[in-house]
């Protein structure tokens, strides 16, 4: 096949800047560009390497997961699943969950990408605001589905990677139907491909939908960021779960479309010296890492055998002392890259193309066009202004689900206004300096204040409920809540009730690491609680 790289050589930023175009077929479909066309060219060719929990290794080809694909396809369609229909993605790093989302984009419906350890009301939302009509997950989350499946009259088909039983199919058996003379539907660049929910701040959780050409918007970022990504012999992993839009975007699918293998395999929980050993025995060479992750394999010496050329990495700004510790402990660069669920990798610092500044967000990425701006437009040098990325661009979002008041503030007038506020320096460089919304940011993960704090009011006792972020070294912040108890409510084991609340109704990765019981909370005339007091206070 031609080489898809849209860089041919690294050059300086701003050449890569000037001379850089989109150039994005009206026509397309991410399925076949990360799996079709593949199949056809080389069938045999690596596209998965899943480390199996046994310790052995399962390997997929471009044509076993064309065919996976196909058949699961084909059944979903036998079922009533078309274009335009959401299928849910329940399922931990594992080829069936490729499997599902080009099996989707092949009907012309919509991947809803879940995480495993969301808890039942969780789910309920995503799963009922979306209206999905089919999900696959696996033994782990199956019984979670089956208890919510009378909420969602949708949900009408069920499949698990596990023992199928009635009305529950099993992924296998429809995996193996056959495809022959199966066509995928045609779809446009601009048609709806992937739908990732994004923490609410002021509401429930939106569901972020993205057009298939959001593939193409991800790619310039991700070859500098991967130091001339791909090469020869490229191996790719990221231990950032794939229902994430880093997990699923900065690197699985991207490594699908560029022919560079994969390797999939699920950490219950990130363990460094685990990690290492996997990049290592793999010959594992461009990864997507979180700062968290970083932060702990920092805490133990690298292996012999690493092969590793450059490392990625997003979600807070890293030190100075970590960026040189990449380079001396892993041989290697760690860039880093800036964006959200609405608009991601818009922003990149990445060694070689441009001077690093530490602690800098750093350049717009060729492609995109990012302004600092205020209620009167862009900001000068030094001043705090919002990060702005201008529409239309490939990789933003055609908008959010079902909710087009929230749409309308989001993008005004040409620019996408994604609440993070910063500078920019002489040289261009932009620097984070706040967020304006409620968000917390803890071990690479985005999260939300309002599903914990509704889960939390589920406790008889508890009469109020405020959550904020703390500031933390190792994770940024970590989620701290605030609760009011009812007149006479015992102290002695709520922390432990509150706590297992959430992770049951939630997710582990959003239980308050500190519960504070507080006599009131500060709020607003009109009763809004004034989360920044509490951040400022506690």
């Amino acid at each position: 096949m031609a080489d898809r790289r849209l860089f041919q050589q690294i050059a300086d930023w701003d050449s890569l800047r000037a001379g850089f175009g989109w150039s994005i077929p009206r026509r397309m479909n991410i399925a076949h560009l990360c799996c079709d066309s593949w199949a056809m060219a080389d069938p045999d060719k690596v596209a998965v390497i899943h480390l199996q929990g046994d310790g052995t290794r399962d390997v997929w080809s471009y044509g076993r997961l064309k065919a996976a694909s196909d058949g699961l396809a084909v059944a979903l369609a036998a079922r009533g699943v078309g274009r335009g229909d959401r299928v849910a993605v329940l399922l931990p790093q594992h080829p069936a969950a490729l499997v599902t989302h080009l099996a989707a984009m092949k009907l012309g419906a919509i991947g809803l990408p879940l995480f495993t350890l969301f808890g039942e009301d969780a789910l309920r939302y995503r799963l009922g605001d979306a209206g999905a009509c089919a999900i696959v997950t696996d033994g782990a989350t199956l019984d979670r589905v089956m208890a919510l499946e009378p909420d969602l009259p949708r949900l009408r088909v069920i499949v698990s990677t596990g023992p199928a039983r009635a009305p529950v199919l099993g992924f296998d058996d429809l995996a193996a139907t056959p495809g022959s003379g199966f066509r995928p539907v045609e779809t446009e660049a601009e048609d709806p491909a992937v739908m990732i929910y994004t923490s609410g701040t002021t509401g429930d959780p939106k569901g972020v939908l993205h057009a298939h050409r959001f593939l193409y918007g991800h790619l310039s970022c991700l070859e500098l960021a991967y130091g001339g990504f791909p090469q020869a012999g490229d191996v790719g992993w990221t231990p950032a779960d794939w229902a994430w839009i880093g997990g699923l975007m900065d690197m699985a699918l991207p490594c699908l479309f560029y022919g560079v293998p994969l390797v999939a395999h699920r950490f219950a929980k990130f363990d460094p010296e685990a990690g290492y050993e996997l990049m290592r025995r793999e010959r594992v060479s461009a990864a997507f890492i979180p700062p968290t992750a970083l932060r702990l394999m920092r805490q133990v010496a690298p292996p012999e055998g690493l092969r590793l050329r450059a490392v990625g990495s997003g979600g807070e700004a890293l030190g100075a002392d970590l960026l040189d510790w990449g380079q001396a402990r892993l041989g290697c660069p760690i860039n880093e890259f800036y964006g959200q669920t609405e608009a991601n990798l818009v922003l990149a610092a990445c060694t070689g193309p441009m001077p690093r500044r530490p602690g800098a967000m750093g350049l717009p990425v060729p492609g995109h066009d990012v302004s600092l701006r205020d209620a009167t437009g862009e900001v000068g040098t030094g001043a705090v202004g919002e990060v702005c990325v201008r529409a239309p661009d490939p990789v933003m979002m055609l908008r959010y689900w079902n909710k087009p008041e929230a749409t309308a503030k989001k993008i005004v007038d040409g620019w996408l206004y994604t609440g993070d506020l910063a500078t920019r320096d002489a040289s261009g460089q932009i620097t984070f300096h706040a967020r304006d919304d409620d968000v917390i940011t803890s071990a690479g993960y985005r999260i939300g204040p309002v599903e914990i704090e509704q889960a939390l009011a589920r406790h008889p006792d508890v009469v109020m409920a405020a959550v904020v972020g703390e500031p933390d070294p190792l994770r940024t912040e970590i989620v701290v809540a605030h609760v009011v108890l009812r007149d006479g409510a015992e102290w002695s084991g709520m922390e432990a009730a509150l706590k297992e609340i959430v992770r049951s109704r939630v997710s582990a990765h959003c239980v308050p690491r500190k519960i504070i019981r507080a006599d009131s909370l500060p709020m607003t005339a009109t009763g809004k609680i004034l989360r920044r007091a509490l951040r400022r206070g506690g």
